[in-house]
């Protein structure tokens, strides 16, 4: 029988983390990364993973457009991970002085609940506190996803209270299922003691 994950009931993943290799994503890696963030987030082949927001939110996640301005941004990195040279996760870092935004992260489903998402977000936190001497990494969640924010604060990010509004109107981020979506800031300090 095999081990059910914290976050959801499903079976968990054959092991992913086994020679995974990250590098930071090209332009030629954008419609692979634009595929990818949407079957983690949006539409029925979501479902198959735990971090699905099908039931919050219909269209679009990224588009093309958004995914080559992180892939280009000269403050930032899209960090891929490839185990056995196929990209099944990323993660969007952001320069912002002493601080580091994490976004864009993404597990493809049939990866997810192996320990591939700790992994990329493991990495994402070496990289933003070796490469740029980030002190912080700052993100924000929609507040619904309990589960998702459970998730992060198991792993050492704690709730602000911080809140920002949904861009209702801007389907560039979805069509809302509800009227009540927003974001809330979490953070996790990356000084090592």
């Amino acid at each position: 029988m095999p081990e059910t994950t914290r976050e959801t009931d499903r079976p968990q993943a054959a092991a992913t983390t086994v020679d995974l290799a990250f590098r930071p994503a090209t332009v030629a890696d954008v419609p692979a990364l634009v595929a990818l963030v949407e079957s983690a987030y949006r539409g029925d082949a979501s479902r198959t993973g735990w971090t699905t927001e099908a039931d919050l939110l219909d269209g679009q996640r990224t588009d093309a457009e958004g995914v080559t301005r992180a892939v280009t941004n000269p403050d930032g990195v899209v960090l891929v991970a490839e185990p056995d040279g196929e990209l099944v996760a990323c993660c969007q870092l952001e320069r912002r002085g002493r601080h580091a935004y994490f976004g864009m992260f993404s597990v493809s489903p049939g990866h997810q609940g192996g320990g591939l998402g700790r992994a990329v977000l493991a990495e994402a936190e070496r990289f933003a506190e070796e490469e740029w001497g980030a002190v912080e990494l700052e993100m924000t969640v929609i507040e619904q996803r309990a589960d998702l924010i459970a998730w992060y604060e198991r792993r050492g990010f704690r709730r602000t209270g911080v809140y920002s509004p949904f861009p209702y109107g801007d389907e560039r981020f979805g069509i809302p299922r509800r009227p009540d979506l927003r974001f809330e800031k979490l953070v996790k300090e990356l000084t090592r003691q």
